[in-house]
């Protein structure tokens, strides 16, 4: 069970649930906030049930509830209807090096070796912070690289959503977009190549645990389209990550207030090669089995009261 938010013709937002390839929709309003999910789950919660079992017992007395296509919406082809980010997350944070693809790309762009490596091998994980709500974008939004950036990549995540208590509520994707020439120079300068306008994308939907499964066994892939033509697809598999979730969950929340809500992306495992860099108007496709596909257009900020 996947759970989406979807903009109305009215100009309204309501949580829906989709089941195959529609999209049944939630009447309630206090649904359709950024957190609604949250809502959604306390309530479930208080009748001591799962998310997915407090909606399947909605649906089956839910009576004569709005139903669309989930593809539709997704392609756009609805008029009025779009797909929104699926929560709006109070804090986003990153866990970094959890691939040994990911080791090798942050040694290579820092030309400092082994202090990634030391990290990949080491009990604690790195955790950093990447993003506040008004840095994350959803499904068909604009997603931005740096304007006084030369080298910037995406990277495909799976993405925790936490509850109240840091149990793992559900599922997402996550597009942690990077400026690898900018942490290259220092890795003291990782919060500047990861944290500003737009460089956090999320969607399109929260898969629940029970629909996930296993979420170390899940297929991740990435495409980039230029002018329409692919020019780099890559795939991984989460089996490939060396931490485990609930240990990247523990380090977060050690001696750390983290709001419900919060996402936390779990590392990439897919790296373009290093002579390749976004470029305005390219748009990204990250695909993640089980919780859907993610995709973003690519602009470039304009850098404006930069100092020469």
């Amino acid at each position: 069970m996947r759970i989406v938010r979807i903009q109305t013709p009215r100009g309204g937002a309501r949580l829906g649930v989709v089941v195959d390839d529609e999209v049944v929709l939630l009447p309630e309003s206090r649904y359709g906030s950024g957190r609604g999910i949250l809502t959604l789950f306390r309530e479930a919660a208080r009748k001591g049930m799962s998310v997915a079992q407090y909606l399947e017992r909605r649906l089956s007395v839910g009576g004569r509830l709005k139903r669309i296509g989930y593809s539709d919406v997704a392609e756009g082809r609805l008029k009025g209807f779009r797909l929104l980010i699926p929560i709006v997350p109070p804090e986003v944070w990153g866990a970094g090096v959890t691939y040994l693809r990911s080791r090798e790309a942050r040694e290579y762009e820092t030309k400092a070796k082994g202090i990634y490596d030391l990290v990949y091998e080491a009990e604690r994980p790195e955790i950093f912070f990447k993003a506040t709500p008004s840095r994350c974008v959803g499904p068909g939004d604009v997603a931005y690289i740096r304007g006084d950036s030369k080298w910037s990549v995406p990277e495909p995540e799976l993405a925790l959503v936490l509850g109240p208590r840091h149990e793992i509520i559900g599922y997402t994707v996550g597009n942690d977009i990077s400026a690898r020439d900018i942490e290259g120079e220092n890795p003291l300068y990782l919060p500047q190549a990861k944290i500003y306008k737009g460089s956090c994308a999320l969607g399109p939907a929260i898969a629940l645990p029970e629909t996930v499964g296993d979420p170390k066994n899940l297929k991740i892939e990435m495409r980039i389209l230029r002018g329409g033509s692919e020019v780099f697809r890559g795939s991984v598999s989460t089996s490939s990550m060396k931490r485990g979730l609930d240990e990247l969950v523990g380090f977060l929340t050690r001696d750390n207030v983290i709001p419900a809500g919060t996402v936390l992306l779990t590392g990439t495992g897919i790296v373009p090669p290093d002579e390749f860099t976004l470029e305005s108007g390219d748009v990204v496709e990250i695909e993640i089995e089980k919780i859907g596909l993610l995709r973003n257009r690519i602009e470039r900020l304009s850098s404006r009261g930069r100092r020469s």
